[in-house]
């Protein structure tokens, strides 16, 4: 695999914003289900209008459509109460929750108001009424997205979650998301997927309550949904194929390396990064990543292979300066730090989803148990957005009291901005009360 360096490295590096493109599998699958070669946006347009007009029959129908089967919408109180699973995932359930919950309660999240001698300024802070998690569900329960979204979500005071998942076959859901979501003490968890999830979510549905915001990642449709309804209601981010960029030196385990690059490579479309100042190191963790590749089962070796052969970029860097220039050039969604002093370079740190410290901070670590949510900005989003944190679920009230002594101060500046800006009514609105007070 070439090794990039220079110019040539932040070319490859710089992110292109361009619409990303439908494979033609897509378009492929999407005549022969509507005998049209649709759009993956056309075809969410037409679900998302169909489910705004007929609700739960829309639901059923489209589920009918795409997955082959209709299911039974809500999974009852007595199927989740009855869930049961393994008692070591259910203990690691229960350690995953207890994490991410002791994080995010670490997150300032109360309001203030600072009453001086001119009144009172400040804000509130409310949690939303009710969110949607979407769980994917298609390839493997992501267990770990129920936590790791609707945890923050509680802890902001949200008091009602509403879970969608897409079924299996069987019109099933995995018992571990519903024992996620009863460790929660979320009771509303509904068998349905794809962008007509995000419909229901979004317009409501005889069955489905309207959320307030929308969270959680999923393919490309669930993701051109999001795109589609907010505005008539809030999303969280729009979650594309993940990545992770690795800074390395040449104290860095190439094992370790390439271990936590494949960690990212076996998921669908993944990008994994490697920058080194190591030449060296650069050639050693290829060779062990063809070692430990081949070593993995199916279909999770096609799926690494597709990304190592596909999209991973090796990069030489002259220094570990230079490595931090790339990655904020990059703005991963993972940044690792495996390198001789991994905490002296946190302060060169200005664009990334989550950063990972040290050999024993793998971020496979922060996808489930670390603390921290594993739904972080991808595509380079990190230049402008966060991680899913507790202010993604609450909204802030900004409070005015002046009193009549500091309008007598900062009224008259007021009426000169108004009148700058053409707004008569609103400089006379000021002045009214300045003129009671002469």
């Amino acid at each position: 695999m070439q090794i990039l360096q220079g110019d040539a490295a932040r070319h490859a590096l710089s992110r292109n914003f361009s619409e990303i493109p439908v494979p033609e599998s897509v378009l492929a699958r999407n005549e022969q289900l509507y005998g049209e070669r649709l759009t993956p946006e056309q075809v969410v347009e037409r679900i998302l209008a169909d489910v705004k007009v007929r609700g739960d029959e829309a639901l059923l129908d489209w589920t009918q459509k795409v997955d082959g089967f209709r299911p039974t919408l809500k999974v009852s109180d007595e199927d989740i109460a009855a869930a049961e699973i393994d008692p070591e995932l259910h203990a690691a359930i229960r350690l995953a929750i207890r994490r991410v919950t002791d994080f995010y309660q670490k997150q300032p999240a109360h309001g203030w108001i600072d009453h001086g001698p001119g009144g009172a300024l400040g804000q509130l802070v409310r949690p939303l009424s009710r969110v949607g998690v979407y769980v994917p569900g298609g390839l493997a329960p992501l267990i770990s997205t129920l936590i790791h979204t609707a945890v923050p979500a509680l802890v902001a005071g949200v008091p009602e979650i509403i879970v969608t998942t897409p079924p299996n076959r069987d019109g099933q859901i995995h018992p571990a998301i519903v024992v996620a979501a009863r460790e929660l003490g979320i009771s509303q968890v509904f068998r349905v997927g794809g962008a007509q999830a995000i419909a229901a979510l979004a317009y409501g549905t005889e069955s489905i309550p309207r959320v307030d915001k929308v969270a959680g990642p999923g393919n490309l449709f669930v993701v051109i949904a999001k795109k589609l309804v907010f505005g008539q209601v809030g999303i969280e981010s729009l979650p594309g194929p993940t990545e992770t960029l690795v800074i390395a030196d040449d104290s860095a385990s190439p094992r370790y390396v390439a271990a936590d690059l494949l960690a990212q490579a076996e998921h669908l479309g993944a990008e994994p990064v490697l920058v080194s100042t190591s030449r060296q190191l650069l050639t050693q963790v290829q060779a062990e990543i063809g070692g430990q590749l081949e070593a993995l089962p199916e279909p999770n070796r096609s799926w690494a292979r597709d990304s190592i052969q596909s999209r991973m970029k090796i990069v030489l860097a002259s220094d570990l300066t230079e490595a931090l220039e790339l990655s904020n050039l990059y703005a991963p969604e993972h940044l690792c730090l495996l390198t001789r002093d991994p905490w002296s370079l946190l302060g060169g740190v200005r664009r990334a989803g989550g950063v990972f410290v040290g050999e024993a901070s793998m971020e496979a670590l922060g996808d489930y148990v670390a603390g921290p949510s594993h739904v972080m900005p991808t595509g380079g989003t990190a230049r402008f957005m966060s991680p899913v944190n507790v202010r993604d679920f609450q909204t802030i009230i900004s409070i005015v009291g002046v009193n009549a002594a500091e309008l007598a101060q900062i009224g008259p500046a007021a009426t000169v901005l108004a009148r700058a800006e053409g707004l008569e009514a609103h400089a006379r609105a000021i002045e009214s009360r300045l003129s009671e007070q002469d």
